[in-house]
């Protein structure tokens, strides 16, 4: 593997890894600094997601453009080292409005994630990028194994452990990109940057003129709407539920991060080549649906681990969805392309956690209609059947997926 594509991968799984170390520890961070039961501390949580959702929907496209413009080697550097301060806010924060700040900063540099798929793009073919998608995918789930039990491990230490650790490892993958990252975009395919495109209702309002592009874009949101369930509620959904420790919660996480990076880094090769995208699409619906209904209902902890490798291959869905539409966009729009979709995912972590976390207060708090700790899922799985018919119903291009 190229020092540069090593490079990548590493960026993304560090990101996964910087969100899973936080993971375990957020609900007792935020019971800290604001006080308050678990139920209002995970409706901190889904604001301070919603926040950092906020800034990456803003973000993502002006990121990409850029990119497209003067080239993804300094995106992603300057992006990098910023990350890397904000982290160290965050690990300084003494109030909630802190922690809301460098959440507002953290969804500006976490735009990086469209501009590493974009790198991804410029150096794979176009028959290829689907199972390089796969690669970005395995390195997300990869970093969400080590985040998480890190996270869990370094609890014991306090609850701001974790971001100093987050810090460091940023801090030493720029140093490394500088060293190793070629520029993979030649000025002959760099396009004028132009805010109209930039925007993320412009960037998604171009793309959607593409035909085929619209539907396929509301598949996609609705997907990454309902998949928001797991790291909206997931700390929260286990500590209520089943009593999980942070230590528990980092593990369980951990376990669906090894199934993710399967699924996403050698799974999705076979799927693709035996279904191709359009089948393998299908069935990563199929199992996000069984996976929802079952974690909506599960009383047992155990049970729910041994559920993990059925929630993982909804995994599928995302690089599939990735590989068609990179098909029906130009060559110099790749990272346009890109952009939209972070935008895209963005849209809808601004909106889910808010109604996932609310869901989960309202069917957990004391005046709850009923006591269903896994109501949340229930309305991903809902969101999942939707997406479902929608791409089942859509328009198809001859020679198409």
């Amino acid at each position: 593997m190229r020092p540069a594509v090593l490079f990548i991968m590493l960026t993304i799984m560090i990101d996964a890894m910087g969100i899973g170390l936080m993971m375990p520890v957020m609900p007792d961070l935020i019971k800290e600094v604001d006080g308050g039961t678990l139920a209002e501390a995970a409706i901190w949580g889904g604001i301070l997601t919603t926040i950092f959702a906020v800034m990456q929907f803003i973000c993502g496209p002006v990121v990409g453009g850029l990119s497209d413009r003067y080239g993804r080697r300094p995106v992603l550097l300057i992006s990098l080292t910023v990350m890397a301060l904000d982290y160290v806010v965050m690990a300084l924060a003494g109030s909630i409005w802190l922690l809301l700040v460098g959440r507002i900063v953290g969804g500006i540099t976490a735009a990086t994630q469209s501009t590493a798929a974009a790198y991804m793009a410029d150096v794979s073919k176009p028959e290829n990028r689907a199972a390089n998608f796969g690669l970005i995918g395995a390195a997300f789930g990869a970093g969400f194994v080590l985040g998480p039990l890190i996270g869990g491990v370094l609890a014991e230490y306090g609850t701001r452990a974790p971001f100093w650790a987050a810090a460091v490892l940023v801090a030493g993958n720029t140093l490394l990109g500088w060293f190793v990252l070629r520029e993979s975009l030649p000025t002959d395919r760099r396009r004028r940057f132009q805010l109209s495109r930039a925007n993320p209702l412009g960037a998604l309002k171009a793309l959607g003129k593409l035909p085929g592009v619209r539907q396929l874009l509301l598949v996609y949101f609705l997907y990454n709407f309902a998949f928001a369930a797991y790291p909206s509620v997931w700390s929260y959904y286990g500590q209520e539920r089943f009593g999980w420790t942070p230590a528990m919660i980092g593990f369980s996480l951990a376990l669906f991060g090894t199934m993710m990076a399967l699924v996403q880094g050698g799974v999705i090769r076979i799927a693709l080549n035996r279904l191709g995208e359009r089948g393998t699409v299908l069935v990563g619906h199929l199992f996000s649906i069984a996976a929802y209904l079952s974690l909506a209902l599960v009383s047992s902890g155990t049970i729910a681990l041994l559920l993990t490798p059925l929630a993982a291959f909804a995994g599928l869905i995302s690089p599939a969805l990735q590989g068609i539409m990179s098909q029906r966009v130009a060559d110099d729009a790749q990272g346009e392309l890109q952009g939209a979709l972070t935008s895209t995912v963005s849209l809808a972590m601004i909106i889910s956690p808010l109604i996932m976390t609310t869901t989960f207060a309202r069917f957990t708090g004391v005046n709850a209609p009923l006591y269903l700790p896994g109501a949340p899922f229930m309305l991903a799985m809902g969101l999942a059947v939707l997406g479902l018919v929608l791409f089942v119903l859509r328009p198809r291009r001859r020679n198409l997926p």
